[in-house]
């Protein structure tokens, strides 16, 4: 068992395990190599591209685990939602949710049959080295459909919450559903640990985030049976009741320390969470927070390295190989 999985149960490991958020993509020259002319949605929908790029950063940093390379909204796509991902933008949705009709059908699982055959392609080249599954949580989701793309301030997305609650709890739990058939297709396939991505939880406060946010990702999260991380972006206020969804492990941004985390999630382990920009800092500024983050990382049962949020594509490939041998020896 990889020193991951040891780690997201809270039991003793050789060496603090590491993986970094979008650890596979544009700070790598073989990612734009192999992407090139291919647009992000068909990339996702071809498994020996996927595998291909899922391996790079393990090949090339040593890292303790691979993420499905793929995007949130690709179950999405599947199921019949009409969107593009547009370069400089993000996902973008042709008709944005306002009724019950535009309610996105339901996931059959071989609708991502794509997926099934990229994830047994990849155990099969990975070995030893477990393979992270990956979805998109419902609030998440819920607010790319009703903002019909990405959004500062949620406005939309909160004017339904709070003015149509019946309709929102119906939004979130049709997208569970699909997040969860998602997740079951790539565990299904050999995926052994997944992270649901709350990224935009953050514009919550917490009674918000237990009303309307907490049961939907509680209905994903309750049914999975491999180790589940929980991760969101400024989500300080939030770790508690995150941790209490249904994670093993909290991913925490950079914003709060790691120590401090731990005392908010409930005897769980937790990833995280060097600043991404740090990474742009000279190499003594990156060893001494590396150093701190992994000394905050001891008061929680376990600890997976990692990065606040996504690597940034401008990022020095050498510096994520560096931090990695680092985290090892320490």
């Amino acid at each position: 068992m990889g020193e991951l999985l040891k780690a997201s149960r809270g039991e003793r490991v050789e060496h603090v395990p590491v993986w970094f958020m979008r650890q596979a993509g544009r700070s790598l020259p073989e990612y734009r190599q192999v992407r090139a002319g291919v647009p992000m949605l068909e990339s996702c929908r071809r498994p020996e591209l996927v595998c291909e790029i899922t391996m790079q950063p393990v090949r090339r940093h040593g890292v303790d685990a691979a993420i499905l390379f793929s995007d949130i909204v690709v179950p999405l796509v599947a199921a019949g939602v009409d969107l593009d991902i547009v370069g400089g933008v993000g996902p973008v949705i042709a008709e944005p949710f306002r009724t019950e009709a535009d309610l996105p059908p339901a996931l059959a699982p071989e609708q991502v049959s794509f997926v099934d055959e990229a994830v047994r392609l990849l155990t099969k080249e990975l070995g030893e080295v477990p393979l992270i599954g990956f979805a998109g949580a419902p609030f998440t989701l819920a607010s790319y459909l009703v903002e019909g793309g990405p959004s500062k301030h949620h406005e939309k997305t909160k004017a339904l919450m709070y003015g149509q609650p019946e309709l929102w709890h119906a939004l979130c739990a049709r997208l569970a559903e699909i997040t969860l058939t998602f997740l079951q297709v790539q565990i299904a396939a050999g995926a052994s640990v997944i992270q649901l991505f709350d990224s935009w939880a953050g514009a919550l406060s917490e009674a918000d985030y237990r009303t309307y946010v907490m049961p939907h990702s509680s209905f994903v999260l309750e049914r999975i049976k491999v180790p589940r991380i929980h991760f969101g972006v400024g989500t300080a206020q939030l770790l508690t009741a995150m941790g209490e969804a249904g994670a093993d492990v909290v991913g925490v941004d950079w914003r709060t320390p790691l120590d401090t985390a731990a005392a908010l999630v409930g005897g769980r382990a937790v990833q995280g969470n060097l600043d991404p920009s740090v990474l742009f800092a000279p190499w003594e500024v990156v060893e001494r927070e590396v150093r701190r983050i992994v000394a905050e990382g001891r008061s929680a049962p376990g600890h997976i390295f990692n990065l606040g949020h996504g690597v940034m594509p401008e990022t020095d490939p050498a510096v994520l190989t560096r931090v990695v041998e680092l985290v090892h020896s320490l």
